[in-house]
């Protein structure tokens, strides 16, 4: 099983920083994804360089005993190949952005089951299970669900 999700809400305090950090909005929904998965048996959790997926993928890595394996967003076949040479029968999350979570889905051979993520999209999770020749996505949400826009 591999559990693809893009990292939490980040912090847009400063739009002129390449690299920001979670909000609180996003902390939260991190600890969510960790409830969410600490009864699973999670064997690797990777996640891109940037801060904010590593701090999605850090309270799921820390409550199964695991550290973060970083691997480049620009390769998804590569992660992919990774994941299902290295943890055959296992069970792996990922930790992507807006631009590679479907990529990513795609990588392990299944058809993109949205057109595209929106900016404002977090709370995707896209879960493929892998038995034998046969695989299957189920996509659902977690964590809050997204805030209502409050007119000006």
């Amino acid at each position: 099983t591999i559990w693809i999700v893009r990292h939490a809400e980040k912090d847009l305090k400063n739009p002129s920083d390449p690299d920001p950090a979670l909000s609180l909005d996003g902390q939260d929904r991190a600890k969510d994804l960790a409830t969410l998965l600490r009864p699973k048996r999670v064997l690797a959790v990777y996640s891109t360089p940037f801060k904010r997926t590593r701090q999605t993928a850090e309270p799921t890595a820390y409550g199964h005993g695991l550290t973060v394996q970083t691997y480049d967003p620009a390769d998804p076949a590569a992660l992919a190949s990774t994941v299902l040479r290295q943890h055959k029968g296992g069970s792996v999350v990922i930790v992507g952005h807006s631009n590679t979570v479907l990529e990513l889905v795609e990588a392990f051979g299944i058809k993109r089951p949205i057109p595209a993520l929106k900016d404002d999209d977090y709370n995707y999770v896209f879960t493929i299970v892998i038995q034998g020749d046969a695989t299957q996505l189920q996509m659902s949400q977690y964590g809050k669900l997204k805030r209502a826009a409050v007119p000006k």
